[in-house]
């Protein structure tokens, strides 16, 4: 079991890559807007916003790589993607060459979201799955933390500060590459791909209680239920189609990326002042990161359907607490402690689940491809819902948005209660049959 822990912790920390490349612009953003002068509409939908765009195209099409040349082979690849970005985005001196070094980091952080669960889930017993794959949103809060911390180390150390900031990320990129190749293959995919012999040698690993030759015959029995022209969108596979993009969608219609884009904005919109900003980046993170953490370690004792009800309860209650702070003109620090209630339902429930739950509903030889589409869900949400909230705080007001991510999230509450099944301590294969047959 240490070896698998070992393995799962090593391909996590491609969300911490993740999570640090997210974040870590926020120290150089003004910095490179005066460097170069740029106007606030080609600073936003070029310099900053071109990272977001490869990660909604690495989504996309992470499934191809994932599926073809194995999970091992695309973590090594994302590795690889974000030493480039790192090192370019740190050595550019022009906007567009920034905004295509952060672009390549973008298409890794898309991949990333796709083929490091899919290992993980693929290299986890049944009873483990949850919290093992649970380390990849654990490590990717990790890293907006450390993101924010080593911004903070690095400001002002120079009129180059900015590309220490952005640069500094290769490091643990390419300690990340080295320490992945040590990682084995994916068992389930070398069943795929005719390599039963060296698939069951870390089968063996995995289920030393069980005979592996059982093991082996109950994945290709599952596996040899597809036909070559089989793909996602097939009527069989509706149901965990559905399931995929309700849990994405209800993700971004909670207002959690809109939130962390828009912290400032919102607390000076409820009457504080620029004081907050140490509050809305540090302590946001750390809340973040002690409730992901709780969360990962109920995951597989309470199940996934039991933290959705917890935080899909406490989203409700602190965006309602939000709302009404914004009707009524409650000022003080009544947004700012409903907001971390908000973060902290948001963490263990959906942050701890959606990762977990999308990379177990799929079956095997469609699992890349499934996840590809729920996650391009969740990122393009991710980029539209952010860009409306200037436009929706001055036209309809801060409270109105807020009531509608509380009513976003009663209709959540409603589908964990009708729709969502339990995943905790099922096998792969065994989840595979029951969502296929609610075709």
């Amino acid at each position: 079991m240490n070896k698998i822990v070992r393995w799962s912790i090593t391909a996590a920390l491609a969300g911490f890559l993740f999570g640090f490349d997210t974040v870590v612009i926020s120290g150089a953003d003004k910095k490179l807007q005066a460097l170069w002068d740029s106007s606030d509409s080609f600073h936003g939908w070029v310099v900053i916003s071109s990272a977001l765009w490869g990660t909604v195209l690495g989504a996309i099409f992470a499934g191809i790589p994932t599926d073809k040349w194995g999970r091992k082979n695309t973590l090594i690849a994302i590795g690889l993607l974000y030493s480039i970005s790192a090192i370019g985005s740190a050595l550019a001196n022009d906007p567009i060459t920034f905004a295509f070094f952060r672009f390549i980091g973008g298409v890794g952080v898309g991949i990333s979201t796709i083929a490091a669960p899919a290992y993980i889930s693929e290299i986890s017993p049944a009873d483990k799955r949850g919290k093992l794959v649970g380390f990849y949103q654990f490590s990717l809060v990790f890293g907006i933390l450390i993101a924010f911390l080593s911004n903070f180390l690095l400001s002002g150390i120079g009129d180059n500060d900015w590309r220490w900031m952005v640069g500094v990320e290769a490091f643990p990129a390419i300690i990340y590459t080295l320490f992945i190749l040590s990682v084995p293959k994916s068992p389930r995919w070398l069943l795929i791909n005719g390599k039963p012999e060296e698939a069951g040698k870390i089968l063996q690993l995995i289920n030393p209680n069980r005979n592996v030759d059982e093991m082996i015959q109950e994945i290709q029995k599952n596996n040899a239920m597809p036909e070559s022209h089989e793909h996602i969108f097939m009527k069989k596979y509706r149901f965990p189609l559905i399931l995929a993009f309700l849990i994405a969608f209800f993700n971004q219609t909670s207002g959690i990326n809109a939130f962390l884009y828009y912290a400032p904005r919102i607390f000076e919109e409820a009457g504080l002042g620029e004081s907050t900003a140490l509050l809305s980046s540090v302590g946001i993170g750390v809340t973040n990161m002690v409730f992901t953490l709780i969360g990962i370690n109920l995951i597989d004792r309470l199940g996934r359907r039991q933290l959705m009800y917890i935080g899909s309860i406490g989203y409700i209650i602190s965006l309602s607490l939000v709302a009404c702070a914004f009707f009524f003109g409650w000022e003080g620090m009544a947004v700012p402690i409903f907001l971390f209630i908000f973060i902290a339902a948001h963490a263990i429930g959906q942050g701890t689940i959606i990762w977990v739950f999308i990379s177990e509903i799929f079956p095997n030889h469609l699992r890349g491809s499934g996840q590809s589409f729920g996650c391009s869900v969740h990122w393009v949400l991710a980029a539209a819902i952010p860009a409306a909230v200037p436009f929706l705080f001055s036209s309809i007001g801060a409270g109105m948005v807020f009531a509608f991510f509380a009513f976003m999230m009663v209709l959540q509450l409603l589908f964990v209660k009708f729709m969502m099944p339990e995943t905790k301590g099922i096998t792969l294969e065994e989840l595979s049959n029951i969502l296929i047959g609610n075709k």
